[in-house]
């Protein structure tokens, strides 16, 4: 069922030279900085602009990401039974009401907690709607080269992210509402670019019911002992670092560093220039036969960074070890995406992945309610405690109760 014009990449093949690909990635570009400026935006509006408690900021991107977690894994049944261009084309259409929803609060001056809230709940079900067709979209682009095109299409991902949050990073000088319009507009512009994109036809027939094959995905998860277990480790790791990347770190900057939101716009970008470092060296390294050994001592690594910033060092070494905690971040999730999209089986591949997904984007709204409290009993920087605490459970997890350190590639 696959179109005709399809040119996958092959493992011969150098990845840069296919059109397909490259075509993917400017697809994805435009929603890609209109998402990557949500983190920043939602972070600063709650902490900057309205200045709300940590317990309670947890709360509320908790009650934005949460609901994402079931949408996501709607979208995966979706994106097996449809058209995924289509879904995605669908999904940008609607995006760019909610920053235009948010600046009518602004210029009307009744900006609070609830109109941030549904803003942040629109933008997260779209995020998690839409990502599992994005990566069935990719899989079957990539072809017999999954590891490369993973890699390539994570560091392009990181390289947008950076001028997400560059854009971002200007809403204490020039407002809300600007940053607010350039997401819009970058929405709408994404629907542009997927329609540059090849129909791809549904892997399955026309799925009866969500739930029941919802179900079936989580089965034939649970029938392949590497997925499984890599998106045990995957998805407990991200509610611990993403959480405190969502809440903590911005806590870190405001409180601890003095920082305004150009110094957070300018930290984060700096932990995503070096992910997307990790991940242009990886690609030169792809394909590993042994990914799995790499995750999980990634994740041993990742305490000694956190480690340093809970120190309270100077700003250029917290610089440095953001610059670091990228580094890791982007090899640990370009590697465990890599183990879960080699392993799924084509017809189950979107629903699979969605519950990826849902490991990395659902996640971290849960570790920002429990860090969130954290932050509020022990103080800002003690709240980095259990992440440094669980990336060496998981990293003895992974060692002596899986089998993700001997996963063998079929590259």
């Amino acid at each position: 069922m696959q179109d005709p014009d399809y040119s996958p990449v092959n493992s011969k093949q150098d990845i840069w030279q296919n059109s397909e690909l490259k075509l993917y990635l400017g697809s994805t570009a435009f929603s890609g900085i209109a998402f990557a400026m949500q983190q920043l935006l939602l972070s600063w509006t709650l902490i900057g602009i309205l200045e709300i408690p940590a317990g309670q900021v947890g709360v509320i991107q908790a009650a934005a990401g949460i609901p994402g977690i079931f949408v996501m894994l709607l979208g995966g049944v979706r994106a097996d039974d449809t058209d995924p261009r289509t879904l995605l084309i669908r999904v940008y259409l609607f995006a760019p009401v909610l920053p235009l929803f948010l600046i009518l609060i602004v210029q009307l001056q009744q900006l609070n907690i609830l109109s941030v809230l549904l803003w942040a709940l629109g933008m997260s079900v779209c995020v998690s709607y839409s990502s599992p067709a994005q990566q069935t979209i990719l899989n079957r682009i990539a072809g017999t080269s999954v590891q490369k095109a993973v890699s390539a299409t994570t560091a392009v991902g990181f390289l947008v992210q950076i001028l997400g949050l560059g854009m971002a990073g200007t809403i204490d000088k020039f407002g809300l509402s600007p940053a607010l319009a350039f997401q819009a507009i970058c929405l709408i512009f994404g629907v542009f670019a997927v329609r540059q994109l090849n129909p791809q036809p549904p892997v399955v027939k026309k799925l009866e019911s969500s739930f029941k094959n919802i179900v079936d995905g989580f089965r034939a998860i649970q029938k392949q002992p590497d997925i499984m277990q890599t998106l045990i480790i995957n998805f407990t790791s991200s509610v611990f670092n993403a959480g405190a990347f969502m809440t903590v770190f911005p806590f870190i900057v405001k409180e601890i560093y003095d920082g305004d939101a150009l110094l957070l716009s300018f930290l984060m970008v700096i932990f995503y220039a070096g992910a997307a470092v990790s991940n242009f060296l990886m690609i030169r390294l792809m394909p590993l036969v042994r990914p799995g050994r790499i995750f999980l001592l990634m994740q041993l690594s990742r305490m000694l960074i956190l480690g340093l910033m809970w120190l309270e060092p100077a700003f250029w070494i917290f610089a440095l070890a953001c610059v670091g905690w990228g580094l890791n971040m982007g090899v640990t999730m370009t590697l465990a995406r890599t183990i879960v999209q080699e392993s799924a089986n084509a017809e189950f591949r979107a629903r699979v992945m969605s519950v990826y997904s849902l490991g990395l984007l659902g996640s971290a709204p849960i570790g920002a309610l429990i860090l969130g409290r954290v932050i509020d009993s022990l103080g800002i920087l003690n709240a980095l405690i259990p992440a440094m605490s669980i990336s060496i459970l998981l990293f003895l997890y992974g060692i002596i109760f899986t089998n993700v350190y001997e996963y063998r590639s079929p590259s």
